[in-house]
């Protein structure tokens, strides 16, 4: 196993972390806890040294199975997270009350405890409740050793949230696709200039850039970039290789759902380096971003220059829905649409969800064709057109060939 500088800490990290989000499952709802244990274990074994949970990954289930596969003398061989769930916390006391509870179900304190997903009206909360002030008190009496968070928004709030506090590390999403999307490429360099810890999560984007080579004709246009490319990698290990190529990056996670996946992901860690890539490997990985965007049904780049809308429609959110079906099919529609059904669909429900301060994004049944957002959006999308389709496509039920 390779091994860098976690930072500023004074400890070296596992450039493989073992991301908890994506256990393996006997059916849709029940994490198989035997071979999960027996995964987390076989990383450790080999030199995998930081485990990374939360407290809403499996509905809870995944802080109870780690804290059971980190017992027999497991624990001591790693650096352990989890994160307070931000979107749940309505009151100071909330963060005790969190705590107690993951320690708890860990059966052991986290080494390093985040904000989870931390972007511009989050960090507000922080403030408000003077949660940062909860931490230290944390530290203080033992219960976490490091302070971090980890982040969804843009950049710009980004450097705000860096800028805010002296933090120990910070996660984001980054990958190939990723480079300009929330804290971007800028994002991972301003965090190496601070010297603090990078861990990097989503690195091969929920399994959409590791396509199995049997279903590889379904995407020709990736399939052509692998068979032209001088370099022959895994899909997997392109991403992964992509990410350490970063020298500011200290740990990329992966949420490995299978044996094969811990096996194949240390392999690629054994391989890895920073400013290790060719020429050759960047033209390449530059022809898959390049093809990948061959399959997005809108061209948005979540710039946010739309937003706010005047009507609530969460714009980037509802495009990142349709891309995803695009890219997946109707056959990943109903998972999809699972989470676009908790999106606000009226005014009143919108209304109603943020005077309760829940945390509510805007379906695309809220815009009434204002136009007001086509002027401001740089890649010239008729979006009030586009919010048509997707009402036809997530509320009437139609398929996605029938507007695309």
């Amino acid at each position: 196993m390779k091994y860098r500088k976690m930072g500023s800490l004074d400890w070296d990290v596992s450039v493989l972390g073992f991301g908890a989000m994506r256990l393996p499952m006997i059916d849709q709802t029940t994490v198989n806890e035997v071979e999960a244990i027996k995964m987390i274990r076989y990383a450790i074994d080999n030199g995998v040294n930081y485990i990374d949970t939360a407290y809403t990954y499996h509905n809870g289930e995944s802080e109870v199975i780690v804290g059971k596969a980190l017992k027999n003398g497991y624990r001591e061989k790693v650096h352990l997270t989890t994160k307070l769930p931000m979107w749940l916390v309505k009151k100071s006391e909330d963060f005790d009350r969190f705590l107690s509870e993951q320690i708890e179900r860990l059966q052991t304190t986290p080494d390093i405890y985040f904000f989870h997903g931390l972007n511009k009206d989050r960090l507000e909360k922080v403030k408000k409740l003077k949660l940062i002030d909860k931490m230290e008190e944390a530290k203080a009496n033992g219960l976490i050793k490091h302070i971090g968070f980890s982040f969804h928004d843009d950049y710009s709030v980004f450097k705000e949230i860096i800028d805010y506090y002296n933090w120990d590390c910070c996660q984001i999403q980054y990958n190939y696709l990723d480079v300009n999307y929330q804290a971007g490429t800028k994002g991972v360099e301003y965090a190496g200039s601070k010297n603090i810890a990078l861990i990097i999560m989503e690195p091969i984007r929920g399994g959409k850039l590791a396509i199995p080579e049997n279903k590889l004709d379904e995407k020709p246009e990736i399939k052509a970039v692998l068979n032209e490319s001088k370099v022959k990698r895994t899909m997997a290990d392109w991403a992964l290789q992509f990410v350490w190529n970063y020298p500011e990056v200290s740990v990329a996670l992966s949420g490995m759902s299978s044996m094969q996946h811990v096996k194949e992901n240390i392999e690629s860690a054994n391989k890895s380096d920073s400013n290790n890539l060719s020429g050759n490997d960047l033209k390449t990985i530059s022809e898959l971003r390049q093809a990948y965007k061959k399959y997005d049904l809108v061209s948005c780049t979540s710039c946010r220059y739309c937003m706010p809308c005047p009507n609530g429609v969460s714009i980037p959110w509802v495009f990142m829905y349709l891309n995803e079906l695009g890219y997946w099919g109707e056959k990943r529609k109903p998972r999809i649409k699972f989470f676009y059904d908790r999106m606000a669909k009226s005014a009143e429900d919108l209304e109603k969800r943020l005077a309760e301060e829940e945390e509510v994004e805007g379906a695309a049944s809220l815009c009434i064709q204002c136009g007001e957002c086509i002027e401001k959006c740089p890649q010239n999308i008729d979006i009030p057109d586009v919010m048509e389709k997707v009402n036809g496509i997530f509320e009437d039920d139609k398929e996605v060939s029938e507007f695309f």
